[in-house]
């Protein structure tokens, strides 16, 4: 018999941007991906904007490309990259790509796009909340150890609509025991708490896979890891 879980949804919110997404040294490299030339003499504090300013010397599409070459390198062939770059000003590739494990990456470039073109490209969109679950032993909680993004995502999909976008596209993983798309669709997932038989976890990801969930407070469930299998 499966664990109920009592799971409680708080501070959900919409956010723009990740944090610590893009650092000095990521602005460097960008700026040398540009060819600006010595960078030493940039004050950390200055790198974002000089990225920017070098960036909106190309068209939108230039620039996007730019940001792919440096984001995916080889991941993406010049055939792929061309075409994103002309379909990033119009649409959500962050949602939208096949590969889910580049989304937050594709996240990451649309927000630095929109931010840098003041709004050219489409508006990046993403939740965080915190998920705080309570069993009635402790013991229960041993689910979550590890890696645990499976185990979130099925508990959280039972307090989702039925017709919720996730339940829809992978109604077979969340049923049976192998979901490798979990890790793709949470994007960040912390410990930021636990105490005697409650866990709290703070988590990351899209607005397309979470908006469902933004008016839910509190709801019972059960879950499952993923099976491990052992060759």
């Amino acid at each position: 018999m499966k664990t109920l879980f009592n799971v409680d949804i708080t501070k959900f919110k919409t956010i723009h941007e990740l944090q610590n997404a893009w650092t000095d040294q990521k602005y460097i490299a960008l700026l040398d991906q540009m060819e600006y030339g010595d960078t030493s003499e940039i004050a950390p504090s200055d790198l974002k904007e000089m990225c920017m300013m070098a960036l909106t010397d190309n068209e939108p599409d230039e620039a996007a490309k730019i940001m792919l070459d440096y984001v995916f390198g080889d991941r993406l062939n010049e055939g792929q990259k061309n075409n994103l770059s002309h379909e990033m000003i119009e649409e959500k590739i962050w949602e939208e790509y096949a590969d889910l494990s580049m989304h937050e990456e594709f996240f990451n470039v649309g927000q630095f796009l929109y931010q840098a073109y003041n709004g050219k490209f489409p508006h990046p969109e993403a939740v965080q909340f915190q998920v705080t679950i309570t069993a009635k032993n402790a013991n229960e909680l041993a689910v979550f150890e590890g890696e645990n993004e499976a185990a979130i995502l099925r508990l959280l999909i039972k307090g989702m609509p039925v017709n919720t976008l996730i339940h829809r596209l992978f109604k077979e993983e969340l049923e049976g025991e192998t979901f490798t798309e979990a890790k793709d669709i949470i994007w960040q997932i912390r410990k930021i708490g636990s105490e005697g038989n409650t866990i709290t976890f703070e988590v990351i990801s899209s607005l397309y896979w979470f908006h469902d969930l933004k008016f839910i407070e509190s709801f019972e469930a059960t879950t499952h890891k993923d099976e491990i299998s052992i060759d």
